[in-house]
């Protein structure tokens, strides 16, 4: 089991986004956190928000939660930058009175824009959209204190603890990795994270296999979508071994041109090459932190 590494960089120079070729060669030390948050920041807004495509299915330039989760992404990668608390600052101008995100805002123009993003009520907060956001801001907390202590955080918490707390049936497949993903991060700041990671991992099938309701052909949730990193509360909803071959499965799915494929519906040329620009990054970073180089 092993990553070829010359032939992913040969991949990401070939296809990949400027954000993405910045973001893989901070996995390799051959660039640093300030080349990664210029290429960020074209993507961001004046409201201190991210939108022009951040999210390769929704194209838009409208600053949208969508584009909060991968600016959000990158911030963990990168360690504190002041853009993060004003990332959080237009995450609350957008909030629901409950603390909730909506999954997405109106646009403008939906050329190349999925259509689930299109369609999204912006008056209706989603348990999806607010962990999806939620979830690595509190990843990005553990580094940066403003975000740490900034109230839009809190009520976003919150509100997706009471949505937990509500379930009374499987959620979708993405919404409960989203979910188990908040409630993991969340273990380094709340006590009522553990027993709410108990709840949801009665959704989860022991072997990881959670197929997406309405996504393409095939197309389903494996156990490292939900448990990513080694040493993490979420890293117990699995046996060692079905870990252990979910990343073998992810080293073998390099393919001939050293890029990684994504399983699920991609909505103009343009955004499936930039899902396997970010599938690729997320696939070496993956392996590198469980230990296969």
């Amino acid at each position: 089991m092993a990553v070829n590494l010359s032939a992913a960089a040969s991949f990401m120079a070939t296809h990949a986004r400027l954000l993405d070729r910045r973001r893989f060669e901070l996995l390799s030390g051959a660039t640093n956190a300030d080349a990664v948050l210029a290429a960020v920041d074209g993507y961001r807004n004046p409201d201190g928000g991210y939108g022009w495509g951040l999210e390769p299915d929704l194209r838009a330039p409208e600053s949208q939660p969508g584009g909060a989760l991968h600016a959000f992404e990158v911030f963990e990668e990168t360690g504190p930058t002041p853009h993060a608390a004003l990332l959080c600052d237009w995450l609350a101008s957008v909030s629901t009175p409950d603390g909730g995100l909506p999954f997405a805002l109106p646009v403008a123009d939906p050329a190349g824009c999925a259509p689930f993003w299109v369609q999204a009520d912006p008056a209706v907060a989603t348990l999806q959209s607010t962990a999806f956001a939620t979830g690595v801001a509190l990843r990005v907390a553990r580094t940066d204190q403003a975000v740490r202590e900034h109230p839009w955080l809190a009520a976003a918490t919150e509100y997706c603890f009471r949505e937990i707390r509500a379930l009374t049936e499987a959620p979708h497949a993405i919404a409960l990795s989203f979910a188990v993903g908040a409630v993991d991060a969340a273990h380094d700041f709340h006590a009522e994270a553990a027993p709410l990671l108990d709840r949801l991992a009665a959704y989860v099938s022991p072997d990881g296999l959670v197929p997406v309701a309405g996504g393409s052909d095939g197309e389903t949730l494996r156990a490292l979508d939900f448990a990513p990193l080694p040493d993490r509360p979420a890293r117990a909803l699995f046996k060692d071994a079905v870990i252990d071959a979910e990343l073998r499965r992810l080293a073998d799915g390099q393919q001939d041109d050293g890029g990684w494929r994504v399983d699920y519906a991609s909505y103009s040329p343009a955004a499936e090459l930039e899902w396997r620009g970010y599938a690729t990054v997320r696939a070496v970073s993956i392996l590198q932190r469980n230990g296969v180089r």
